[in-house]
């Protein structure tokens, strides 16, 4: 389908245009800022929030626009002070938003966050400082609270919007979490609840009252705390959680709450309990993997779909079609064929509707539906560079590893061979733990899927969605099973008969990049080249980390990760074994990247010059943990395609 990167007001069909595809793609169409991001529909459905980047001087400033609906007339463009912008926000009322703010280091680096909350009406007035730092340093400008040396996050919104936000507290210099009740149009607040645990998140009732708090314990397991009648929170006990239990949605009369449950460590399923008594049932699952984004209606209490996770997604509904919205969503669903189709946002009254509909080769077009005309109107594409039908199908794979376990994982292919044999590359995803690939638009497979090369991604052992004892089988395996998963993926892939066993390189970045200078380092004969991206390489940074240090929960998670015999991270460290690596690498770093510091990149090159195998070398001082100025993405992708083209192309 054809989409429009605009705003439009006329309403168009829900059909599909087709469109010849050009011999190559522009590296900057995967690449390029979008215009528009983060629609959000006002309770009333008069307005419309979107982020949308405009050019000032010769920057392009992220600002907050707002449209009057239906006619899609510019409203108000509210832009915040120099090097300050929106990085997510909520509506509160018909008229008021609270917003997450960032602040951009720089025009060229990611804008990061330091839980600054703030709120204003759609005209940009009556703009309230809610919680930040700058209360800290100027309580006089900011009703008076001299407290907020720390971050926040937006707990809970309540269905009934009247202004109020529920935030929660995390304070830089303390050890507990606190639960903050805000009036953000007088920026006053009270608290709500607090726990004697950092880095808790709360969980609150319809009629304002929190129930549940989660959170790590000690040892950086899941916590799940309960609120009793007398305003006591206890542990709720593990044999009463399972390996997991997680509420996240109250019924309208709080007596029921929905949530993700283990009991054994299988795959999650959506569950339904009842307050007062625990009795549980299950609403949905999925026997090959867990089940997630709840999706919601009209009712904004509990779901009425949740998504699978493993292949191409499947919705499964919670309610049948007596219910309006799972019967109009199975509707506007056959509408759009090849995608999965979300509802992200329903007006009060449940006459308007925001839309997502996304597939493995589209990576999103927005749309507004109004259900008295039945009419969609398409608001913008993700990607306005992207034309669907020049993008490359996304298989879902299966394949029993060497041990017998069942992986699954995903294989796209170029739309357009050119006959024979196809040259491989092997991207190995981040994380690791609790992460996984999905089936949905992937930039970094597209691209190279244009350029020609079948792309393999495995979701080893260790990955998220397939449950609590899948993702810790992964645990200090990082140089064993992990990779013995990804090399049988290769192996599995070139026993298709389609892949060209002699032309095979892997890229990965963060612990992608890890994995693939650690295969590289493993299977000299296996891999032709090796890009590593972000990376890490010697394990005992990690260890020395000052987050690390400081942190009980997070030594005791790296600990289960990895161990912390010093002589064994070494062992697993690509950085001090670089005499067995014998493809020529490429490795790209950005200077300010905290989660993989620089240390990492730099130990890892001298290491490879010393071992007589000089890489190839993209570093530049201001980015961080994966690229974000648009030109240095694009140079990423430039020196990528060079050097795979040099050492696996046609």
């Amino acid at each position: 389908m054809i989409r429009q990167a605009l705003l439009l007001a006329a309403a168009l069909p829900l059909t599909a245009l087709a469109a010849d595809a050009p011999a190559t793609i522009p590296i900057l169409s995967f690449v390029k800022q979008e215009q528009f991001s983060e629609p959000r529909l006002a309770p009333d459905g008069k307005h419309l929030a979107v982020t949308v980047r405009a050019t000032i001087g010769k920057r392009e400033v992220p600002t907050m626009t707002f449209y009057t609906l239906p006619d899609l007339q510019v409203a108000s463009v509210v832009r915040m002070p120099a090097f300050q912008v929106p990085l997510d926000y909520h509506w509160v009322s018909n008229t008021r938003i609270v917003v997450r703010k960032g602040h951009e280091e720089g025009s060229r680096e990611i804008p990061m966050s330091y839980g600054e909350m703030l709120a204003m009406d759609y005209d940009g007035k009556k703009q309230e400082y809610l919680y930040g730092y700058e209360r800290y340093q100027n309580s006089a400008r900011t009703s008076g609270f001299t407290d907020d040396y720390g971050s926040a996050d937006i707990a809970d919104i309540p269905a009934k919007r009247n202004g109020r936000v529920f935030l929660t507290s995390n304070l830089w210099r303390g050890e507990s979490s606190e639960l903050l009740d805000v009036d953000t149009v007088r920026g006053s607040r009270r608290s709500a609840a607090r726990v004697p645990y950092p880095n808790y998140r709360f969980f609150v009732q319809n009629d304002g009252q929190p129930r549940f708090a989660t959170g790590p314990d000690d040892d950086g397991h899941l916590a799940l705390l309960r609120r009793d009648a007398s305003d006591t929170w206890q542990r709720v006990p593990r044999e009463k959680t399972g390996t997991q239990l997680l509420p996240f949605a109250f019924s309208a009369d709080d007596r029921q709450f929905m949530a993700w449950h283990s009991a054994r460590g299988e795959p999650d399923a959506l569950v339904l309990e009842d307050v007062a008594t625990g009795t549980r049932r299950t609403v949905a699952s999925d026997g090959e993997g867990s089940v997630g984004a709840a999706m919601f209606g009209a009712a904004r209490y509990l779901p009425i779909a949740v998504f699978t996770s493993v292949g191409i997604p499947r919705v499964l509904y919670t309610d049948g079609d007596a219910n309006p919205d799972v019967a109009l969503h199975k509707l506007l669903a056959g509408k759009f064929p090849g995608n999965t189709l979300r509802f992200l946002d329903v007006t009060d009254d449940g006459s308007k509707l925001l839309l997502l509909a996304r597939s493995d080769r589209d990576p999103g077009a927005y749309y507004l539906f109004d259900r008295k005309t039945g009419q969609a109107d398409l608001l913008f594409a993700a990607m306005d560079g992207i034309e669907p039908e020049q993008m490359a199908e996304r298989r879902p794979i299966s394949f029993k590893a060497r041990d017998g376990l069942q992986l699954h994982g995903y294989l796209t292919l170029p739309r357009q061979a050119t006959g024979g044999k196809l040259p491989l590359v092997l991207i190995p995803h981040g994380g690791p733990h609790g992460v996984a690939d999905t089936w949905y638009f992937d930039t970094d497979a597209q691209f190279l899927a244009s350029r020609g090369y079948a792309v393999l991604q495995v979701n080893f052992r260790g990955s998220g969605g397939r449950g609590e004892a899948f993702r810790t089988a992964g645990y200090r395996q990082w140089h064993g099973k992990m990779m013995d998963d990804l090399v049988d993926g290769v192996r599995w892939a070139v026993g298709q008969g389609n892949i060209d066993g002699n032309r095979m390189c892997v890229f990965g970045a963060s612990f992608g990049g890890y994995a693939a200078l650690t295969l590289a380092s493993r299977e000299p004969n296996l891999f032709k080249c090796a890009i590593g991206y972000a990376g890490v390489y010697d394990l005992k940074l990690l260890q020395e980390e000052d987050k690390i240090k400081r942190s009980k929960p997070l030594k005791s998670i790296y600990t289960r990760y990895l161990g912390d015999d010093v002589q064994e991270l070494d062992r697993i460290s690509p950085a001090m074994h670089a005499d067995t690596i014998k493809a020529p690498m490429l490795l790209i770093h950005g200077g300010k990247d905290r989660r993989a510091p620089k240390e990492h990149a730099f130990r890892m090159r001298d290491a490879l010059e010393k071992a007589g195998n000089k890489p190839e070398w993209y570093y530049v001082d201001y980015e961080w943990h994966g690229f974000y100025d648009t030109e240095n993405q694009v140079e990423v992708y430039r020196r990528l395609e060079a050097f795979l083209a040099k050492h696996i192309g046609m």
